[in-house]
């Protein structure tokens, strides 16, 4: 190995570790842990991987009298890849035993389901990196592995999966990369005839700069095979660029950055669909509520969308039908799209489960999950879908197979860590922060918005003192909240800046001193829980050390917050539905499908 590493000029790749380590006979055997303490025979084959340097050559593989697919799991949990793929990997697992297919389960998480012992026929406790999963691949020799369902992680080994023979059920792994890399994704999306936001690519900090200052700032840092966001950013002048770039292109893995023009004030939309090549099911357009910049995983989301008129919502189904088919999609694909000037743009298209796809498979009724595994397989749409249509939810109109909602509106909202993190911020970004979701589902936004914070532990008051505090950009904003709080009976508190604004619109509103302005301040004044809603916006580029020390009191005080306008809108008008308790009346989720 010390010999290979030489000859590759001081570095491997995990292939070649491989190949040097099968030469000297060093391989793995899989052992199995009694998951029955030996009080009888385990039924499911829990193995985990030891190094045997005395044996040569591989262990035959395993001999099965079904047909085997391999699902790969997306390893422990964190920011970015969390239960939701999980969600879909067991899914998946349970659609390929109804089909009477052996499921081989790969992943290293006890904390999941998917690592259940009676989840798949067998588990392999094992990480998932190329090494360890190529070595499965030799032992189990399996007639398809799906990478598309464990989020990031395993979508980063198809590639190399496919250089070794392996059998990549549905996208293939040339699809995936196009969908992945940047520079080959933008000028896929150029011979569509499709808008994205003015772009260029970088591979390193000068060409960053050349392209941003071509572009104009702000501008939006996008690296290549990223995990919830990572590396993603805002950048409003060079030196942030230079400070960024350095990062992004390390996490890009030798692929390149793309530089977008930020368009600042767009509407984003996440589209869930799935493709059999020749047709396509919309699982969802979902409207985020938060404004674009957040991270969609970070951003509370409607389904179906509250402000879309049908035109462009119509728009943005044609052209994911465009994409999906245009790419070669079989299975499940995510695409982020932005409402720009009242026009269509495309930001991402990820060839593989969303985090979201547990959310829209609840609110519609549709598993969309077990749907795409068995497309995947070389089931139809059609069929699949038929398959687990309990609830007549399916409907086709303008070419496409489509959810039929029951007229209801289901939320989506993030659940954040800020709390158990000391020192964390509350200002949302590209680069994702939140470690969960929950849902609220109701007959209208407001209700379904008040749910969904509720059960996030962000519940909404409708009454007492709200603080405002408002950035520059957004001070113009300022008097709309503050007559809609006024109108709900709040008491209104600001800083000096944000109060002189609301004031000037005719507004009732109390100026209090910032925590650097002397005392008492805001902090005196939380701290005496005289507060009881604080609406704080901010951005990476303005964030001073006031706003960030007020948003830490926010925490610790359990104050119910806000940090963008848009979620203080939702706020507000979810207030008009909250003058009692009947809002909270618990519902079943099959009060809201098509019976």
């Amino acid at each position: 190995i010390a010999r290979l590493i030489t000859l590759n000029g001081g570095s491997a790749k995990e292939n070649d570790v491989y190949e040097a380590r099968k030469a000297l006979g060093i391989m793995f055997d899989y052992n199995e842990v009694d998951t029955c303490a030996a009080e009888f025979g385990s039924l499911t084959p829990y193995l985990y991987s030891t190094t045997n340097i005395t044996r040569l050559g591989l262990q035959a593989p395993r001999q099965s009298d079904k047909k085997k697919v391999m699902i790969l799991g997306g390893g422990p949990n964190r920011i970015g890849q969390g239960i939701e793929f999980d969600y879909c990997c067991v899914h998946a697992s349970f659609a390929l035993k109804e089909m009477g297919i052996e499921t081989i389960m790969v992943n290293c998480n006890p904390e999941t389901v998917s690592t259940d012992y009676d989840t798949s026929d067998v588990l392999y406790f094992e990480p998932i990196d190329f090494e360890h999963v190529r070595s499965i691949v030799d032992a189990e020799q399996p007639d398809g592995i799906i990478v598309h369902f464990g989020g990031q992680t395993p979508l980063k080994l198809a590639n190399g999966l496919h250089e070794i023979g392996a059998k990549i059920a549905g996208t293939s792994a040339e699809v995936i990369d196009l969908a992945e890399n940047r520079e080959k994704f933008s000028a896929f999306v150029v011979e569509q005839g499709l808008k994205q936001p003015e772009n260029g690519i970088a591979m390193t900090k000068e060409q960053a700069f050349k392209v941003a200052e071509e572009l104009g700032y702000p501008v939006l840092v996008r690296p290549s095979y990223v995990l919830g966001g990572r590396a993603m950013r805002i950048v409003y002048n060079e030196d942030e660029l230079r400070t960024y770039m350095d990062v992004a292109v390390s996490v890009s893995n030798d692929s390149p950055v793309l530089v977008d023009k930020f368009l600042d004030q767009a509407v984003e939309l996440d589209v869930d669909a799935i493709s059999d090549g020749n047709e396509v099911y919309i699982g969802s357009v979902m409207q985020h509520i938060e404004e674009a910049g957040i991270h969609s995983g970070d951003s509370a989301c409607s389904l179906p969308p509250v402000s879309l008129s049908a035109e462009l919502q119509a728009q943005v189904e044609q052209q994911t039908k465009k994409i999906a088919l245009g790419l070669g999609v079989i299975g499940l694909l995510n695409i982020q799209y932005a409402i720009y000037q009242n026009e269509v743009y495309l930001i991402e298209v990820n060839p593989r489960a969303s985090r979201t796809v547990p959310f829209v498979s609840k609110a519609t009724g549709m598993p969309l999950a077990k749907v795409a595994t068995r497309v995947m397989l070389g089931d139809s749409l059609r069929n699949a879908l038929k398959f687990y249509d309990n609830y007549n939810v399916v409907m086709e109109a303008d070419g496409l197979l489509k959810p039929r909602l029951k007229g209801h509106v289901a939320i989506k909202e993030a659940v954040f860590p800020f709390n158990k993190l000391y020192g964390a911020d509350l200002v949302l970004s590209p680069e994702m922060k939140s470690t969960g979701e929950v849902m609220g589902i109701s007959q209208n936004f407001g209700v379904s918005f008040a749910k969904s914070q509720l059960a996030a532990g962000n519940k909404i008051p409708t009454s007492g003192t709200c603080f405002l505090s408002f950035i520059e950009m957004d001070k113009v904003h300022a008097p709309e909240i503050a007559r809609g709080l006024h109108n709900q009976g709040f008491k209104l508190v600001a800083t000096r800046g944000t109060q002189k604004v609301i004031e000037a619109a005719g507004i009732p509103c109390e100026a209090v001193l910032k925590i650097s302005e002397g005392r008492p301040n805001i902090e005196d004044v939380m701290k005496n829980g005289e507060i009881s809603l604080a609406i704080n916006t901010s951005d990476n580029k303005t964030s001073k050390k006031d706003a960030e020390q007020i948003r830490q009191i926010v925490l610790r005080m359990g104050t119910p917050y806000f940090t963008t306008l848009s979620a203080a809108r939702a706020a507000i008008e979810a207030m008009t539905h909250m003058q009692d308790d009947s809002w909270m009346e618990p519902h079943a989720i099959q009060d809201y499908l098509i019976p």
